[in-house]
């Protein structure tokens, strides 16, 4: 074999060489490629499965609210209504002052006791969230806090009205009363401020803090259920969420739903 012959042959097989290099390196990032695509539509079939369940979990939760507020209204609110019909008919037939003014004041407590227990059916069958703005419905929850005089809330917005599904309702709602809930029970806070404010790219954004005594957010268990259940609301319509909290700093929770693109 000549020079030129053996020349060739070397140019031909680094050629071949070189392609075959070419060929494997485009392989492989097809390969990679693809790869990526298909852990990408595993990853969103995943996350379309978590929000079918959580969707699923909050409408038994759902139903089981409205279960129990139906309940509420014609078994013990039925009850009610007659020991009130009793107590009338018992103050209008004593003749005894003092007798008179304890039946009354009785009255009185179950009077109350069932317009309380009407207001919390109709939040728990839902007809009351169909029916209000959500303005409406947090100020609501604002003022039955307050009444109870163990935490004063403030409630905030920069919006006359704010047209929201059922849905984005129902979350806004059942996290504020979570939290505040929470807040009173657990961090023996003084004052809660709500804000529940939009924007030009932002359909709402809900902001709630207290200056209750806090926790360590790297000891606390993430799972618990008034925890989860706050999560599990906010993913369910796809908005961010964010809790922060520092011992004896209070606490605070922001929830932020943006504008389609």
């Amino acid at each position: 074999m000549g020079k030129t012959e053996l020349f060739t042959t070397l140019i031909l097989f680094n050629i071949f060489f070189v392609l075959f290099v070419i060929a494997v390196m485009v392989y492989i990032r097809k390969y990679k490629q693809r790869k990526r695509e298909y852990m990408n539509e595993i990853e969103v079939k995943n996350e379309i499965h978590k929000r079918e369940l959580l969707a699923t979990q909050l409408e038994i939760q759902q139903a089981t609210m409205q279960q129990i507020g139906r309940e509420l209204h014609d078994n013990i609110g039925q009850k009610l209504t007659l020991v009130s019909l009793y107590t009338q008919q018992l103050l209008y037939e004593n003749r005894v002052p003092e007798v008179s003014e304890r039946i009354d004041q009785v009255s009185q407590i179950i009077n109350q006791s069932l317009q309380d227990l009407r207001s919390l059916s109709k939040t728990l069958t839902d007809d009351n969230i169909n029916q209000k703005e959500i303005v409406t419905l947090i100020q609501e929850e604002v003022d039955n806090t307050n009444t109870f005089k163990r935490c004063h809330v403030t409630f905030e917005h920069n919006f006359r009205q704010l047209d929201l599904s059922f849905v984005h309702k129902n979350v806004l709602l059942r996290i504020t009363q979570e939290f505040i809930q929470n807040s009173i029970k657990h961090a023996n806070c003084k004052n809660i401020l709500i804000k529940l404010n939009t924007s030009e790219n932002i359909l709402w954004e809900l902001s709630l803090k207290d200056d209750g005594i806090g926790f360590d957010s790297e000891k606390i268990k993430s799972n618990g259920i008034g925890l989860t259940n706050m999560k599990n609301r906010a993913a369910i319509i796809g908005a961010d969420f964010t809790l922060e909290s520092q011992e004896n700093t209070g606490t605070s929770l922001h929830i932020i739903l943006k504008k389609q693109p």
